[in-house]
Parts: C-alpha cells; sequence; structure tokens
C-alpha cells in the first residue's frame, strides 16, 4: 500500500519514525514536509492519505481527518462505570476478564474495558489502523490519566481469525472475546434514517472498501466461541446477528445493542 505522509517541520523526526514504522507493516509513505496542516491543505488535497501535527497521527480524505484520539475519550472514561455502559455489563468488566477484542479499529471500547479493569488485547489487521493504534497508544503512555490503563492493553497485529485459531490451537481459554466488526453502508434499515456516517467512519469506508480489505466478522463468532466463555458482539440495533446465530441475551441500547453468546463449558 502506497500513502502520503504530511507533517509539519516541527514532527520531522517523529514523521521519519513514522515512516520506517509504516514500512515495517507494509506501508510506504512519500513523506511530505509542510509549514501548516489547516482545513484549507485538507480541502486542498482530499485523496486519502496520512498526516502528522501536533495532535499525532490521522488519517485523511475528502477534507477530513479522524484519529483514535484516545486522550480524547477521557471525559467519557471518567464518567463510565460497570453499571452505566452496556459494554461493561455484557463483558462484565467487574470480574476484570481476560478480554480479546478482535476488532479493534479505532480502539474506543476497548480502551473503555481496560479503563474499567480489563486485560484487553485489540487485535488489528490493517496496518494503517494499527500504526494509528499505535501512535495513539503511545500518546496515552505519557498521560498521567491513562497510563495505568495502558498497562492492561496489548496491541496486536494480525488476521482476528489467525489469531483466534492459534489460541485455540495452543489450548488457550479467555474470559470475555469482544466483536464489532465494520457493517457494509446501505446494509441494515437504520440506515435510511441516519443522517451522514461520521467523519470517522467515511475515511475509513475509504481506506476499507466493502468489496476489498472490509471485514464483515461472520466467520469470526465461531472461533470465537471456542474459545470464551462469553462472546460480545456489538450490532447497529436493528441489524440481523452475525451469521444468523442466535444470542442467548442481547443488551439494547438507543443506537447499538450486545449480543451474548454463552459457552458454560469454558467458563
Amino acid at each position: 500500500m502506497h500513502l502520503t505522509l504530511w507533517a509539519t517541520h516541527e514532527k520531522q523526526q517523529h514523521a521519519l519514525a513514522c515512516q520506517q514504522q509504516l514500512k515495517q507493516l507494509g506501508v510506504i509513505t512519500a513523506l511530505q514536509m509542510i509549514e501548516k496542516i489547516n482545513p484549507k491543505h485538507l480541502r486542498q488535497h482530499p485523496e486519502l492519505a496520512l498526516v502528522l501535527d501536533e495532535n499525532g497521527l490521522n488519517l485523511a480524505a475528502s477534507g477530513m481527518k479522524m484519529q483514535p484520539d484516545w486522550i480524547g475519550q477521557i471525559a467519557r472514561l471518567k464518567r463510565a462505570s460497570h453499571k452505566n455502559e452496556l459494554i461493561a455489563r455484557a463483558c462484565q468488566t467487574e470480574q476484570q476478564p481476560v478480554l480479546i477484542d478482535a476488532t479493534a479499529g479505532l480502539g474506543h471500547d476497548g480502551l473503555l474495558l481496560a479503563w474499567l479493569g480489563a486485560r484487553v488485547t485489540l487485535i488489528e489487521r490493517h496496518p494503517v489502523l494499527f500504526a494509528l493504534l499505535q501512535d495513539a497508544y503511545q500518546c496515552a503512555m505519557q498521560h498521567s490519566e491513562l497510563t495505568e490503563t495502558m498497562q492492561r492493553v496489548q496491541l496486536v497485529h494480525d488476521e482476528a481469525s489467525n489469531y483466534l485459531t492459534q489460541l485455540q490451537q495452543h489450548n488457550s481459554i479467555v474470559d470475555v472475546v469482544y466483536l464489532d466488526p465494520m457493517f457494509p453502508k446501505g446494509g441494515h434499515k437504520d440506515q435510511k434514517k441516519q443522517a451522514l456516517v461520521k467523519k470517522e467512519m467515511q475515511i475509513l469506508h475509504q481506506l476499507l472498501p466493502e468489496h476489498g480489505t472490509m471485514d464483515l466478522g461472520e466467520y469470526l463468532l465461531p472461533l470465537a466461541q471456542q474459545l470464551a466463555g462469553r462472546v460480545i458482539v456489538k450490532r447497529p440495533r436493528h441489524a440481523p446477528t452475525l451469521s444468523s446465530a442466535v444470542p442467548q441475551h442481547q443488551w439494547i441500547g438507543d443506537a447499538c445493542r450486545f449480543d451474548g453468546y454463552f459457552q458454560p463449558g469454558l467458563q
């Protein structure tokens, strides 16, 4: 994969390190130094690209940019509890589970689960998303309010199916496997009711085309069920279940729901 990497002059050393890191992940970047990266620059360069500025590494396209921004999640994290977050109740964070987030994406859900006490392994197969996660993790490690939480977070660059299969072959068992696969555009009846998709999803849909590298997760559920006593799948509220499987329990919110699949023999 080839992308332009835009960076401000004061970030040159960081940009060179990012460029080398991306190369190791199989992403070749053309480094372009610039005085300032602002909305005008993003509009003038609408193609998919990476952007490194004072806020860290971003993915940009169509005049917008996005990043995991784990530090920006701190306000939400401080409001979160085992009781007021559906995902926490579904994943039983009060029991401090060993948890695999097999479809990490931007890592926000995994970050929340780790904040609430889970030991979380974030798996991301796409090299660009993994690079964004690494940058977010490194920034969070340097933030006093997130350092402790980062001790419970591990990043893994791999195909989730490969990682889960290897664990199975080693007879490994974890408490929870969490799945939040991307949903295809126009894939459920709520889509017509929605306003424009969030900018993060607009950009991710350019990076992960439906007929390219987008992983809809159909094959992950049966693998996860062989490893964990509890598998939690996040879905849009009115979307069909993953792989047409019938969950044992559902936690339903306004916009999304969490489907639970339980294997008593593994608990």
